[in-house]
């Protein structure tokens, strides 16, 4: 396994392929060099004749030089003209002349010497097909030999792995999340000092489990453990053991631990641990299934430690529920760690993190920004500060101001601005939908401040009303939960208390009210139905479902009654602020986006009448 950090690949490579072929032009190229062209068929314009022709000539004395190669003569003439003839092979030109009665010195004589260029001849036309041969069988073979590799080669882990030097990840650039770093922290000193723990017959947890959202930080957390330990660092995905052979993923399994014991102190990262991790016999395959192959093998690998090795495997995972039990008990994964959405303080410090390196305007407050980003991620962070350095970039400005945070909030979240062509009726019915939205907001006594309204479109909406929390809460009550509903609704009966009619735009937030009322009623036990949790998955697997269809009935009747006292909220909330209602929808059809500070002053002198309204059980 090649270890990242020791240095940079060649990047020039030459293959046997390229050897043989570049070999074969340059013999071609000496043969060339080297006068090929003698032993070629004579030219079509130079003359031949015979040698008694040439003897005659020479006696005449017409003939200036002979040059002599081999059997082949060169025959020069007086008047610089030049024919060629041949002789006996062996047969001395000098012996020649004298035998016909002529004297050789009576004409020059050159004798060309073309033994070494022969004997090369000869040499490579006697071993270079034999070469030629056994460079084609080596290469099929050689052809053979890496399919053959390729397909024993599928047990190998596709692990990345790192050396102690990298990553260069710390807990310095981790934030929001304390709690977990203290519980981290302890696994960093274990690899640093394990002599310590050993002479206090302590068991280091063998396992952690990081358990949270998507974008939390649960692989940056585990390369902060990896930076700060200083040891090696494998990571890999779970679905990344899986093979369409059965028994691979556990001899992946076999070697990335094999690999991971040579180089420890190491740790071993499992991103997305439940692509393996899930409940075994839920399969429809049983025990002969992949999954539970590579499953079983991580179980054995394990639990196979011994107390003196310096091995943690640290899995990530935002599915707790479906992981095997064998899996998470312990001397397994001994500590489950919980990563869940920063608080004010954390998204303020992560802010501050991800800020650096990028101009910002003095007048950034992060504090006001952070309370602007409530149940953002560190990823959602990140991203939303990235976004506002490129609409920054893209305006020619010099440095970002809270205009590109706001925007690049709204778009992190909702997508980008999609100003589709509407007609005026289309632009009119959008501004009363979300006008609804925020008045119904605004007439529900705990309901948080409207943020923005806007009938700009953004990914498939036509418009947006955002209704950020004041803060973190960790507790929803049911009335917030019931006011939120009525909120959702309020656009619904914004169309059809000014249009008499109703329109398709409300489908999402109809989807999302329904969600909320079945989880009041299945999950929380805020109905009439009572403290009972009725929740279940269906599975196809299993025919009887853990509720009566009687009871499924009774769900349904109350998560409708749920709704319709939401919608009569809403209905009283808007035929009570009808003039505000309308004084909203005209000021976004002519500025298209309402700040939250203007619809307070639209809005201000209303009274919180829906307590007029009695709130049935």
């Amino acid at each position: 396994m090649k270890i990242k950090g020791q240095g940079k690949k060649n990047k020039f490579k030459l293959g046997w392929k390229d050897i043989f072929l570049y070999g074969f032009l340059f013999l071609f190229l000496l043969f060339l060099s080297f006068g090929l062209g003698d032993f070629a068929a004579p030219s079509k314009t130079q003359t031949t004749i015979p040698l008694s022709q040439v003897i005659n000539d020479v006696k005449s004395k017409k003939v200036k030089e002979i040059v002599v190669n081999e059997a082949k003569l060169d025959v020069i003439y007086s008047d610089n003209r030049k024919v060629m003839s041949r002789k006996e092979v062996g047969a001395s030109m000098y012996t020649i002349l004298s035998d016909a009665k002529v004297d050789p010195s009576s004409v020059k004589i050159t004798i060309k010497d073309s033994t070494g260029f022969n004997t090369w001849v000869g040499v490579l036309t006697t071993f270079l097909p034999v070469l030629i041969i056994i460079g084609f069988f080596y290469f099929i073979f050689k052809q053979a030999r890496g399919a053959q590799e390729n397909i024993f080669s599928f047990g190998s882990n596709k692990a990345k792995a790192f050396n102690k030097i990298f990553p260069k990840t710390t807990f310095a650039q981790v934030a929001g999340v304390d709690e977990a770093k203290q519980e981290l922290s302890e696994i960093v000193d274990f690899l640093k000092h394990p002599e310590k723990y050993a002479a206090m017959g302590a068991r280091t947890p063998k396992g952690v489990l990081l358990v949270g959202p998507s974008g939390t930080g649960k692989t940056l957390l585990a390369r902060a453990v990896a930076g700060e330990a200083k040891v090696a660092f494998f990571s890999i995905a779970g679905s990344e053991f899986m093979e369409m052979l059965v028994g691979v993923g556990a001899a992946r399994v076999r070697d990335l631990f094999s690999n991971a014991k040579k180089a420890q102190p190491a740790i071993i990262f499992i991103d997305e641990v439940d692509a393996i991790g899930r409940q075994r016999g839920s399969s429809m395959m049983g025990g002969h299934d992949e999954r539970e192959q590579t499953l079983n093998q991580i179980l054995v690998e394990m639990d196979g430690f011994t107390p003196t090795e310096q091995l943690v495997v640290i899995a990530a995972t935002n599915r707790p529920d479906i992981l095997d039990s064998a899996l998470i008990r312990p001397g397994r994964f001994d500590r489950r760690v919980l990563i869940s959405y920063p608080d004010l303080q954390g998204r303020n410090a992560i802010l501050k993190i991800h800020a650096e390196g990028k101009p910002f305007d003095k007048d950034v407050n992060w504090e006001n920004v952070a309370r602007r980003t409530v149940g953002f991620t560190g990823a959602d962070l990140e991203n939303m500060l990235n976004e506002a350095a490129i609409l920054a970039a893209r305006g020619d400005k010099k440095s970002i101001g809270k205009e590109e945070i706001e925007e690049a909030a709204t778009k992190v979240k909702m997508g980008a601005e999609n100003k589709r062509l509407q007609t005026d009726e289309d632009k009119k019915i959008t501004a009363y939908h979300e006008s609804g939205h925020a008045v119904v907001s605004y007439a529900m006594p705990n309901a948080d401040p409207v943020h923005r309204i806007s009938i700009v479109g953004r990914g498939m909406s036509l418009g947006h009303t955002l209704i950020p929390p004041r803060f973190d809460r960790v507790h929803q009550t049911k009335t917030r939960l019931l006011e939120q509903i009525a909120t959702m609704l309020g656009g619904r009966v914004a169309e059809e208390l000014i249009f008499k009619d109703i329109t398709t735009g409300a489908s999402d937030d109809i989807e999302k009210a329904t969600d909320v009322a079945r989880t009041m009623v299945v999950e929380f036990g805020m109905s009439n139905l009572g403290p009972v949790n009725y929740h279940f998955e269906p599975s196809i697997y299993s025919e009887n479902a853990p509720v009566s269809q009687n009871m499924q009935n009774a769900i349904d009747k109350e998560v409708k009654r749920i709704l319709d006292e939401a919608y009569k909220r809403a209905v009283f909330a808007l035929k009570e602020n009808h003039k505000k209602l309308d004084e909203v929808a005209k000021r976004l059809l002519e500025i298209e986006t309402l700040e939250g500070e203007e619809f307070e002053k639209i809005m201000k002198g209303t009274k919180k009448v829906i307590k007029k309204l009695p709130l049935k059980n």
